[in-house]
């Protein structure tokens, strides 16, 4: 009998681990979303503004004016800022309901 019932708390709280186990799945996966998200429109941004610099160099000398060397440094602070973003709500696991 204290076998049995040994066996039988074991087993609750394994399937109670499990179950906790999956909300955090849920929030993780949620917090991964949301993640991504911002480093896809940082991404996007900085490529639209990159693309935008082509064209402040209409030139094909091979070498970058001064306003579109300008803009695509900002577009690389774009990119980090976005990978910052990320970082900290994967750190923190503050995904926000969409």
């Amino acid at each position: 009998m204290k076998r049995t019932s040994s066996r039988v708390m074991l087993a609750a709280i394994a399937v109670s681990t499990l179950a906790l186990a999956g909300c955090n799945s849920a929030k993780e996966e949620a917090t991964a979303e949301q993640a991504d998200a911002i480093r896809d429109s940082s991404e996007a941004t900085a490529d639209a503004m990159e693309s935008n610099a082509d064209k402040l160099d209409p030139k094909t000398d091979g070498v970058d004016s001064n306003a579109e060397n300008a803009v695509e440094q900002q577009a690389d602070a774009v990119r980090h800022e976005g990978e910052a973003k990320a970082e900290a709500v994967e750190a923190t696991g503050a995904a926000t309901p969409k």
